[in-house]
């Protein structure tokens, strides 16, 4: 069998996987660096230029696509499921190293905002919560699979070893995240809570844990109250942003212009207020690339209001381009999950993966549009934040790399399928034959030709990928 050319005009048929979510994740990918460069005002320090953040950002892009290729061409499903049970000591170590206010010349725990979220490792900033969110995900995809197929060591009862391995780690994480973002705490323990439930948790237990989710809840607010506001400090600024009774506009208006409560006022309402007028100075088509004037008011508008960015330079038809492409991903993501055929591991991995990237879409968009209360969570793959983009690239680098094993499992099936009908050369003869077909009587189907090697070979990689998985 003769090989296909290699040119350039075929470079798409050679990709293997769900070529959506490749196109998917470049859009984002092209999108973030446009958006990073026209909203750069704020983020620049010193003699920095946009040029230079946009070099930094293009860097953080080259690493993310690298993380996306390598986690594509891991084409053994075995690699992914060995490194997905230590999620859950990745994440309790690094929680642990940013509860314990460490301090060293090499390793820093960072304070910001009264919270603290950021680990400094020798000069590089890792933002915990970014991490935790993909990790967890993968772990407790793991631990269900395991479950199911009775791999779990330890106790002999079925109910301990979830305790032990599933419904403990997702109340100690849920625990340790609080301290650093109640909203936070109550995204990702709401994304955890999700891929138990898909993986096949039973409503009693279910229940019983999100009654536990609200107890830890209900003990650190009352730690909090006791303390004297001193301990889960966070739990107060949750309070204050939910019953807050404050007409901080109207103060805005009645306060002396300059004075420190006109200030103060005005500090309250600046981001989500200026969020909002970009949002309807933006209109239809937008102001055009480079042309937001909002970007100078809010501090975080290339992070926590990267959407309102959008609309102001964008308009309304930017803003559904942006929505329609994390819609698709979680469409893609449902035809992936059902391709992954018997592999629990890997459906629970993609639709898990996909919920949490979609769904901090739409809670960022959501904040943006004044919908709830600010909760810090950035736009997946377009914000500003080197954490969180390559843990999102990571997300997509396995999805990627699902789909794929998954594409070649199909293809081998449809190789194995045998014909309903061989119809011969001749067509008079091959009508004779569907007539006689459909009226009973006996026919003559030809052997089958030998199978070329080419496909041989082929078919028995995709066996060692989905060796002992069922799929």
């Amino acid at each position: 069998m003769t090989s296909k050319k290699r040119t350039v005009w075929n470079f798409f048929d050679r990709i293997e996987g769900d070529k959506v979510v490749w196109i998917i994740a470049l859009m984002l990918i092209l999108v973030s660096i446009v958006c990073i460069f026209s909203s750069s005002s704020r983020l620049l320090e010193g003699s920095q230029t946009r040029l230079d953040i946009v070099k930094s950002q293009l860097f953080i892009v080259a690493a993310g696509l690298v993380l996306i290729i390598v986690c594509y061409n891991i084409k053994n499903i075995k690699i992914f499921r060995w490194l997905s049970q230590w999620g859950f000591l990745v994440s309790f170590g690094l929680l642990a190293l940013l509860l314990s206010k460490i301090d060293t010349g090499i390793l820093r725990s960072i304070e910001l905002n009264g919270a603290r979220r950021i680990l400094q490792i020798a000069g590089v900033q890792v933002h915990v919560f970014e991490v935790v969110k993909v990790a967890m995900v993968l772990y407790l995809a793991w631990a269900m699979d395991a479950f199911k197929k009775g791999e779990l060591k330890g106790p002999r009862k079925a109910i301990w070893k979830k305790i032990l391995y599933i419904y403990a780690p997702f109340l100690i994480i849920l625990l340790m995240i609080i301290p650093g973002s109640n909203s936070a705490a109550l995204f990702i323990g709401g994304i955890m809570f999700i891929v138990i439930l898909l993986g096949g948790g039973n409503i009693r237990d279910m229940a019983l844990l999100g009654a536990a989710a609200v107890v830890i809840i209900g003990g650190c607010w009352g730690i909090y109250e006791i303390s004297g506001h001193k301990a889960f400090g966070r739990i107060g600024t949750a309070l204050s942003r939910i019953s807050e009774g404050e007409d901080w506009e109207q103060q805005v208006i009645d306060a002396r212009e300059g004075s420190e409560e006109y200030y103060k006022a005005l500090d309250k309402i600046r981001q989500p207020y200026s969020a909002k007028i970009a949002i309807k100075e933006g209109g239809i088509l937008g102001k055009g690339p480079g042309q937001s004037t909002q970007r100078y008011v809010v501090p975080d508008i290339s992070e926590d209001y990267m959407f309102s960015f959008i609309i102001e330079e964008y308009g309304l038809w930017g803003a559904l381009i942006i929505m329609f492409l994390y819609v698709s991903l979680m469409a893609r993501g449902s035809i992936i999950v059902r391709n992954c055929g018997k592999d629990l591991y890997a459906k629970i991995s993609v639709s898990g993966l996909c919920m949490l990237i979609t769904g901090q879409a739409f809670l960022h968009m959501f904040v943006n549009a004044d919908i709830g209360p600010m909760t810090g969570q950035t736009l997946p793959l377009i914000s500003h934040g080197n954490s969180a983009f390559l843990c999102f690239s990571l997300a997509f680098g396995i999805i990627l790399s699902f789909s794929r094993i998954a594409q070649r499992r199909i293809e081998k099936e449809q190789r194995d399928a045998k014909p309903l009908l061989q119809l011969k050369e001749n067509v008079s003869t091959g009508l004779q034959d569907l007539d006689d077909f459909e009226s009973g009587k006996p026919m003559d189907i030809p052997e089958e030709p030998e199978e070329q090697p080419e496909i041989q070979e082929e078919d028995e990689m995709v066996n060692d990928e989905f060796d002992d998985y069922g799929i």
